[in-house]
């Protein structure tokens, strides 16, 4: 199956390596978008190495002549992943900005194409209405959003509660589903 995972800016972005690792083992072709936060955690080259692909990492990255890229991109999957993803990128997503490479191919994808959320986030913001309410704009209706709930675990902060990005082997489970693959 044909992916792509974006990656945003969570301290865990790192765990997006393993999903990568995951996935191609299992026969799918990875390609990745990293956002702006996500850099400051991951570097484009390791998701480079890992996917035997090149990274996207801004809209203005693109050829003067050619195809317009971030179309092509939004065209190419049968899944979108986001993992991790943040607030902020849920937020973003539920409004419709595209306003980054990420966001932009999500925008333009093919009406058909889900899109797989595995949320992360200090246990507080993932409570918060305003990011439920930013969820259910996506999940509801006609958009093909799925949300993989975050797990209880120690966080980041120090905080223990519900937050942490979900074990990849049911992230995994989520995006053959969603793709199809009926063995999920």
């Amino acid at each position: 199956m044909k992916i792509i995972l974006g990656v945003t800016g969570s301290i865990a972005a790192f765990r997006a390596c393993e999903l990568l690792l995951t996935l191609r083992k299992s026969g799918h072709e990875v390609r990745v978008i990293l956002t702006e936060g996500a850099q400051r955690f991951v570097t484009p080259l390791t998701f480079e190495t890992l996917s035997q692909q090149p990274v996207g990492t801004s809209l203005w990255d693109q050829p003067a002549h050619g195809p317009v890229e971030h179309i092509a991109l939004a065209q190419w999957p049968e899944v979108f992943v986001v993992a991790p993803c943040t607030a902020n990128a849920i937020a973003r997503m539920a409004h419709g900005f595209a306003d980054d490479l990420l966001t932009t191919v999500i925008l333009a994808r093919r009406p058909e194409t889900p899109v797989v959320l595995a949320p992360a986030m200090n246990t507080r913001m993932w409570e918060n209405p305003i990011v439920r309410r930013n969820l259910a704009l996506l999940t509801e209706g006609e958009a093909r959003f799925v949300v993989v709930p975050p797990r209880e675990s120690l966080l980041a902060c120090g905080d223990y509660g519900e937050g942490a990005l979900a074990d990849v082997a049911e992230i995994v489970a989520a995006i053959e589903r969603a793709g199809g693959r009926r063995n999920a």
